[in-house]
């Protein structure tokens, strides 16, 4: 079970990451010399990842693990090493060494600034994810 942020919610978040590797590509164009262009190339490519990221934000729910796709950083969890999902939200687990670890789930954290269905929707994708994490 694949569970994301609505589309629009998505292509929001991933103009994060567009908008200044524009800008980037834009001072790449501009530069005068090699190290000035290499520095503007760079931060494009990096900037460009990170939108890519910021699209694909979400949770997939797979038999044995759970994979959870943040801004930098993806994390597997071991389904049995699961002991919760908070509303925050979050995923409540323990190593295979009994050390307690928590990990956010940036791609449902609510604001309230946003419209009232995107906050559904990201509620309606945590109800999911606590009732497929239930023993």
């Amino acid at each position: 079970m694949e569970l994301a942020p609505s589309t629009l919610n998505r292509l929001a978040n991933s103009v994060l990451g567009a908008a200044p590797a524009a800008g980037a590509i834009a001072c790449a164009v501009q530069a005068d010399g090699a190290l000035s262009r290499l520095a503007a190339c760079l931060g494009a490519i990096g900037f460009a990842v990170i939108a890519v990221r910021d699209y694909r934000l979400g949770v997939s729910c797979r038999r044995a693990t759970l994979v959870i796709r943040g801004y930098l950083r993806t994390r597997v969890i071991p389904r049995e090493s699961i002991t919760g999902i908070t509303d925050f939200p979050a995923v409540r687990w323990t190593t295979h060494r009994g050390r307690k670890r928590w990990t956010p789930i940036t791609a449902f954290v609510t604001s309230t600034d946003e419209i009232s269905a995107t906050r559904l929707h990201k509620e309606r994708a945590l109800g999911k994810l606590q009732r497929w994490a239930r023993p």
